[in-house]
């Protein structure tokens, strides 16, 4: 499970993938989504190359919370399909591409992307935005990226009110407040789904920025939210860390929703990795009988 922030309608069991695969080498599916077998590095490499060439995309981290959302709403399973780049942000995720003998090369987060992009976007001279998060919190996340990226130019930050998005008018002053700043990356920290719908529709008329669904990550770089020691995020338990955190908030999510999804995969996948070894031992043993 993954720190993410989600909001997403609770989910039926593992499926298999209910979108095609997207066209392009190098993807993976896993849980019923198709991610991209990326490193972080690799993910900045692509964004910065892509924006030499004028062109934008959007960057959305699946996790357990957002597969077992995908594995029942067909619009979300878009939603991620749509994406230019997907990468796990999940252990589980990465684990179980390790069962299905295609494995993932790490576990990429959208509050690890947020500094490694940054870092690039002042290399590049690439205006950023902030997107998201209490009033405060998105300014003195700008100041703290700004520190530690010498030469990056926050374009703006915003904040917008809870339930902004429901209204036409409340989308359209983020949009107008996005085009006057004119950014070329944008932090968008509204939790999944709401932050990648909203990022779907501001795409249309900014379509060379690039975008990245980025959940609590503004949140924890201004230090409104603490991540988990390196340890833990590394052996997977970086959903503990946050559960003890904010129990009231998370215990459901991870406890009823995430950890038996997970659980599942991780059976199915180890499921299918021994019966593939049957098979092959099987195939093995004729082969044999043959000469």
């Amino acid at each position: 499970m993954s720190p993410s922030a989600s909001g997403a309608a609770p989910a039926a069991d593992v499926p298999p993938a209910a979108v095609p695969p997207r066209p392009g080498p190098g993807r993976v599916e896993v849980a019923g989504v198709w991610v991209d077998a990326l490193t972080e590095g690799e993910v900045v490499e692509r964004v910065a190359a892509a924006a030499r060439a004028g062109r934008g995309g959007h960057i959305v981290t699946p996790n357990v919370d957002i597969c077992r959302a995908a594995a029942r709403d067909a619009a979300v399973r878009a939603l991620v399909a749509r994406a230019d780049i997907a990468v796990a942000d999940g252990m589980p995720l990465v684990w179980a591409s390790r069962l299905l003998g295609s494995a993932l090369p790490e576990r990429v987060t959208g509050a690890d992307l947020i500094w490694s992009l940054s870092a690039m976007a002042a290399a590049e001279a690439l205006p950023v935005y902030l997107l998201g998060g209490p009033p405060g919190v998105v300014e003195h996340a700008a100041e703290v990226l700004s520190a530690r990226s010498p030469g990056l130019v926050v374009a703006g930050v915003s904040a917008p009110p809870y339930g902004f998005e429901s209204s036409a008018e409340g989308v359209a002053e983020v949009r107008e407040a996005l085009v006057a700043a004119a950014p070329r990356l944008v932090f968008v920290g509204l939790g999944f789904p709401k932050q990648d719908r909203l990022i779907a529709e501001l795409r249309e008329c900014m379509p060379g920025v690039w975008f990245v669904g980025c959940g609590a990550a503004i949140a924890f770089t201004a230090g409104a939210v603490r991540r988990a020691p390196e340890w833990m995020r590394d052996a997977g338990l970086e959903w503990l860390f946050r559960l003890i955190s904010e129990p009231g908030r998370l215990a459901r999510r991870y406890l009823v929703d995430d950890l038996p999804f997970a659980l599942r995969l991780l059976a199915m996948c180890l499921l299918s990795r021994v019966r593939r070894r049957v098979v092959r031992g099987r195939r093995g043993e004729l082969a044999r009988g043959r000469g």
